[in-house]
């Protein structure tokens, strides 16, 4: 086999994306899209390397240092690629490098240049250009901001112009080949938590399940996960973010396991929440079966031509009338709705687009296509080939004020949903979330 280079995707893939930019950029125009660098852990360590998912997304190549130029000139187009050239001495040491000369062949470009002579050549490939397009401004691309600074006294024009509506909007909609990708990660994700289902007792610490996912998800040929992994037993659960996985796992206490596989460049990301020595006490099932109950209804909702708002406002009343049941919230449930009452027990949103991203790209909000993808509204209509997570949860902190028994009880259940033509495909539902499997399945071990 020539070269690890070789995109999991067929190249015409993205031949095709770039040819789909270039076809909505204006004419005498040119977009900047730079890699991802090294990042240093310590000293001369550097952290794995993972390509930046915009350059991946136009290219396929998983190198550092590299920048892509996408110009249109009186209706031509033309790609040309800055990389590292080839250096046996380099390579020797840190591995192999496609090069300036195999580029073009591999990565079906018109033109590859040394990324030493980018300064020079860039002033001379943009030299015409009346706009300049660049993600430019976006978190993590500090890179991208001291260099187009530098160079912006140079250029004939006097403002960039963000790139990141364009790619965000195309990204939102995954291709057939894209979904088969994220299938295959949830699939790995799934046996990576039926994995630490089997293998979870009491006095096992978090990071020893941590690690028998991770173990799963190796064997299956995802090397990385797509985000921190949270091994979260007990009240940690109540910690949204818990990464520490440092704690011994307690007979009688719930685990909360949130934990995706990275495949091929794209995300999992599955929520199971279980108890550890295998049995639900009946406290944890109440709970429990309210957030299953919730979750279950939000993913009949989720289809074509509804949004996730919609979903969600379900979701919040049927929490709030499951907690008002319990006497854990005290009134009217309208009133409770409308006074945010149900923000101390579930204060996140109820999914989030997935993708090349585990928090993946494109607008939440209906008219917002082309403007800001953080907007709080989550009324965007949901079409074919959008792929969304689906996870409420119920996080009861020791120090709420509610009955003894529903302190400390932390449960977040989630799955990934394909909006198909027919409804939604959960492409997750291989883990066990029925109280009734859950058991059985532990009970196995």
């Amino acid at each position: 086999m020539d070269l690890a280079y070789m995109a999991t995707l067929p190249l015409e893939e993205f031949i095709a994306r770039r040819e789909r930019v270039l076809s909505q950029m204006a004419d005498n125009s040119t977009a900047i899209i730079f890699s991802a660098k090294e990042q240093f852990r310590n000293s001369h360590n550097t952290y794995p390397f993972r390509q930046d998912s915009y350059f991946w997304y136009l290219t396929g190549f998983n190198e550092p240092d590299a920048v892509l130029l996408l110009s249109k000139k009186n209706r031509q187009n033309c790609t040309a690629l800055f990389l590292r050239s080839n250096d046996s001495e380099m390579e020797t040491w840190n591995g192999r490098r496609l090069g300036v000369e195999r580029a073009p062949s591999q990565l079906q470009c018109d033109f590859a240049f040394d990324i030493k002579d980018l300064n020079e050549k860039l002033l001379e490939l943009c030299a015409d250009s009346q706009t300049i397009y660049t993600l430019k401004g976006l978190d993590g691309r500090q890179q991208d901001d001291d260099f187009m600074d530098t160079l912006l006294p140079q250029f004939a024009v006097q403002q960039f112009t963000p790139l990141q509506p364009m790619l965000d909007e195309m990204r939102l909609f995954k291709s057939d080949n894209e979904i088969r990708l994220i299938q295959q990660a949830g699939q790995i994700t799934a046996l990576g938590h039926i994995r630490a289902m089997k293998e979870t007792r009491p006095n096992r610490f978090e990071y020893e399940i941590e690690s028998e996912i991770m173990h799963e998800f190796n064997r299956f040929g995802a090397r990385f996960p797509s985000y921190g992994t949270i091994v979260a037993g007990g009240e940690n659960a109540c910690i949204l973010h818990y990464t520490e996985n440092d704690q011994a796992l307690k007979d009688g206490d719930l685990v909360l396991i949130d934990a995706g596989c990275e495949f091929a460049m794209y995300a999992g990301d599955i929520t199971r929440t279980f108890p550890v020595n295998g049995k639900f006490s009946p406290a944890q099932r109440e709970i429990y079966e309210i957030v299953l109950t919730a979750q279950k209804r939000a993913i009949e909702l989720l289809v074509a031509g509804n949004n996730i708002q919609q979903a969600n406002d379900e979701v919040v009343r049927i929490k709030v009338e499951g907690l008002v049941r319990l006497g854990i919230l005290h009134g009217d449930v309208d009133e409770l709705i409308a006074n945010n009452a149900h923000r101390q027990f579930y204060m996140h949103g109820l999914g989030h687009w997935l993708g090349l991203d585990v928090h993946d790209v494109g607008s939440y909000s209906n008219g917002c296509e082309n403007g800001d993808r953080n907007s709080k509204k989550r009324d965007r209509t949901l079409a074919v080939g959008m792929v969304l997570t689906v996870e409420p949860g119920l996080y009861i902190s020791e120090k709420a004020d509610v009955p003894a028994q529903y302190k400390g009880i932390g449960v977040r259940i989630e799955d990934n949903i394909l909006i198909t033509e027919y409804g939604n495909k959960n492409l997750t539902c291989a883990v066990p979330k029925e109280i009734d499997d859950i058991e059985q399945l532990m009970a196995q071990k």
